[in-house]
């Protein structure tokens, strides 16, 4: 694909960016899973699972599931962890707000955003409803992955996830329902037009003031709802610019966003703390010396960090009132860390917040931007800390975050994030169940998968 004119176009043009994007889904979804993207898809699926999970119970997530109840359609699929259920747009609606509320959720480079939180639970609510085979979960889900992060890396105005991700929904769902091209690209144009407008949170220069932490976020599980309906408006006749994409002002697809080259799925990176990606690198930069000089936490006169312009850009409070201010605080999180270990972050609870102790450790932290990490963001995302204690200066690496895909983790610690991530929330039993449902997934059989999660 490749960016045309910004002129307005009457018709719907074959060589439009919406027209290959259309072509893509329409052919990928009659071919066979290839077994690496399957892989990954189901590593998505369980790391998406525990995301969900260990935000079951946060206010916001609360406050989702019960407005779903209250104004969606009814409907038996399920919302996950709570047994509930509601229609298809409900479900999805509430439980990609439990999957994205304590930024445990994975992410990709390319697209610097979320995909898993909004196009898995469209896949399982619809697969819910429709008993789709496990294959078809999957491509579906595989292509959803494709579509929103090529989109979303092809913006030349950043947005925050919710911008791009209701494109990945219209796409996962579509394949589910097997929609025609011409009701189909008009969906994802419907979607498109209607995203969450989350460019001004987070953009180059951001809005001033900040904005205040709340549950809104990135705008992920309201793209979900917005992808959903925007595919029953296209069906029921509704129409959107086709010509979206085509604007070189705001969409750039260059060669190496070709579809389905190199899938993205395959790329996906996943975390093992509870806060924005920004503050992966800073975190395990700070572990490695803490761990390395065997530094006293009580001693440290001062934490400097190195790292590009995103990661200063959030919000960075030292003393955040709420937990999604600790998502987006380097300083705190650090402190967190310093004081009571990493498994703080995982997952993220109440109890972190009004600690005098963190404060303190918080306001010694100063941050700067490298050219260089800058320079290489978002291919890479790496930080470098100095750690200063009596007059002494420990330096880290270069260090990129933990999880990545150059250096994915393993199974067992995908295993060990999820019982980490899940502690408070399930039971052992639970956890076994889940986890023995996924193995069996693996193995071809998902008919396990949602009763574990009801």
């Amino acid at each position: 694909m490749s960016g045309t004119s910004d002129e307005v176009n009457d018709g719907f043009h074959q060589n439009s960016n919406l027209a290959h994007v259309v072509s893509y889904i329409d052919t990928a979804r009659r071919q066979p899973v290839g077994d690496l993207p399957r892989q990954a898809a189901l590593r998505c699926n369980l790391d998406l699972l525990g995301a969900a999970a260990s935000g079951i119970n946060q206010p916001g997530v609360l406050a989702a599931r019960k407005t779903a109840l209250a104004t969606m359609a009814a409907g038996d699929v399920p919302i996950w962890f709570s047994g509930t259920t509601s229609s298809v747009v409900g479900a999805a609606w509430a439980n990609s707000s439990a999957a994205a509320a304590l930024d445990l959720d994975d992410g990709h480079r390319l697209a610097r955003g979320h995909p898993g939180a909004a196009v898995i639970p469209t896949a399982l609510a619809i697969a819910s409803e429709t008993d789709a085979s496990l294959e078809d979960t999957l491509r579906a889900i595989i292509i959803g992955y494709e579509v929103g992060v090529t989109i979303g890396a092809a913006r030349t105005t950043y947005g925050n996830t919710g911008t791009w991700s209701s494109y990945a929904v219209v796409a996962t769902a579509a394949v589910l329902h097997g929609t025609a091209p011409e009701i189909l690209a008009h969906a994802l144009a419907i979607a498109g037009e209607s995203s969450p407008n989350q460019l001004f949170a987070s953009a180059p220069v951001p809005r001033n003031p900040a904005p205040e932490a709340s549950d809104v976020k990135e705008g992920i599980p309201w793209s979900v709802v917005t992808g959903l309906v925007a595919l029953s408006l296209a069906e029921a006749g509704h129409t959107g610019p086709r010509n979206i994409l085509d604007s070189t002002r705001h969409y750039w697809f260059s060669e190496d966003l070709r579809l389905g080259v190199n899938p993205h799925i395959c790329n996906t990176y996943f975390k093992l703390y509870a806060c924005c990606r920004h503050i992966h690198a800073p975190l395990d930069a700070l572990l490695q010396v803490v761990g390395r000089y065997s530094i006293d936490p009580h001693a440290i006169d001062a934490i400097e960090v190195e790292s590009t312009s995103g990661a200063l850009r959030i919000s960075n409070r030292d003393n955040p009132t709420n937990l999604v201010d600790v998502q987006y605080s380097i300083p705190y999180c650090l402190a967190l860390v310093t004081l009571q270990g990493s498994q703080a972050l995982l997952p993220l609870t109440p109890a972190v917040l009004g600690q005098s102790a963190v404060v303190d450790v918080a306001r010694k932290v100063t941050l700067s931007v490298n050219a260089d990490f800058d320079a290489r963001f978002p291919t890479e995302t790496l930080a470098r800390v100095t750690v200063t204690v009596r007059g002494r200066h420990f330096v880290s690496d270069v260090t990129a975050p933990k999880g990545e895909a150059s250096d994915p983790l393993s199974s067992a610690e995908l295993e060990a994030k999820f019982r980490a991530a899940t502690r408070f929330s399930l039971t052992a039993d639970h956890q076994d169940r889940i986890l023995a449902a996924m193995n069996k997934a693996c193995a071809g059989d998902i008919s396990h998968l949602m009763p574990s999660i009801k």
